[in-house]
């Protein structure tokens, strides 16, 4: 990621290896959901196996230069494992806030880090502890805290314009049409947008690829159709890392700016599509795996033509889930 710190808020920042991620032809699962053509961004080979990791790079940054002692974070997974690895590669102090149900595999990278975890009742419980210790004590927010949410620290967001310029050193000009994001407050897909528009104003490409966001319950979706975006709209989902009642403004600004559109894919179809991808080689996280369904409902719906060049966003493998329906494995 190192290679543009030109365009980025900071030249120098903590690293371990995040970045350039490669972008995979799929063709036979392209011939499979009648597309021209399907590549997978894969995030999921990032250190800490996501694409947080951009973002913590440059929030870590802004902690050190705001000479912070303490970062914090609210997280129901992927953000909390990169946070605690960054702060710990930088020296500083990590609290991640989370639920009681935290994935223990996550819950185990976060403290192995040195981080420390502290439970809430729910997610926006969580935001109430961060602020407290935002507002009393100092400490440097790395995710949201407010509600309504507008994301998580722009310093952070801004490392996720690196997905766009490596998408752009591998497709050119014409880049391709759409891209498939996995979405709850917008972090990723407003970064991706924001990458091609730096690229665009620059008239290095032609056009902005449409963005399309996976959302597993009806948010984004409710407010295209009219519904207040500062609304809480409920849902119950096992996509952890992309849940939540909330929807940002930068989710609807980068949707209608690039002409893109929303689809929603439940928990049985992303299942579907998690073992589908993993045929293909590809086995990501429930969350991840849902873009495929939205493929497919777009295809469906018209919304992407068949002669399209189409990239799913692999935002986290699947090697970090944990299934609270299976039994732990024991030895004698």
């Amino acid at each position: 990621m190192a290679r543009y710190a030109s365009c980025l808020p900071y030249k120098i920042f903590p690293t371990i290896g995040e970045g350039g991620t490669p972008l995979l032809a799929a063709p036979a699962l392209g011939r499979e959901v009648g597309a021209k053509a399907v590549f997978i961004k894969d995030e999921g080979q990032n250190p800490t196996g996501s694409h947080k990791d951009r973002m913590s790079a440059l929030a870590i940054a802004r902690a050190l230069d705001m000479e912070a002692a303490t970062v914090i974070g609210a997280s129901s997974g992927n953000a909390g494992a990169s946070i605690a690895a960054y702060a710990a590669r930088a020296g500083l102090q990590c609290v991640i806030v989370t639920t009681p149900n935290m994935n223990p595999v996550w819950r185990r990278a976060i403290e192995a880090a040195g981080a420390r975890l502290v439970e809430a009742e729910d997610s926006l419980d969580r935001w109430k502890y961060v602020e407290r210790r935002v507002t009393e004590d100092s400490w440097f927010p790395v995710t949201n805290y407010i509600n309504p949410p507008v994301g998580s620290n722009h310093f952070g967001v801004d490392g996720l314009k690196t997905i766009s310029f490596e998408i752009f050193e591998e497709t050119g000009p014409e880049t391709v049409d759409a891209i498939i994001v996995p979405t709850s407050r917008a972090d990723l897909i407003w970064g991706i947008f924001d990458g091609f528009r730096f690229l665009q104003e620059r008239d290095l490409i032609n056009r902005l690829p449409r963005l399309y966001a996976i959302e597993p319950f009806t948010r984004i979706d409710s407010v295209l159709r009219g519904k207040d975006y500062r609304e809480s709209f409920e849902g119950r989902t096992r996509q952890v890392s992309i849940a939540g009642s909330t929807v940002t403004y930068q989710a609807i600004d980068a949707i209608k700016t690039s002409r893109g559109g929303v689809a929603v894919v439940g928990d049985e179809s992303a299942a579907r599509e998690q073992r589908t991808l993993a045929r293909h080689g590809f086995y990501l996280e429930l969350s991840s795996a849902a873009s495929l369904g939205g493929l497919r409902q777009l295809i469906d719906k018209g919304e992407i033509q068949p002669d399209e060049r189409v990239i799913l966003i692999a935002s986290s493998n699947g090697y970090k889930e944990f299934d609270f329906e299976q039994p732990f494995l024991t030895t004698d």
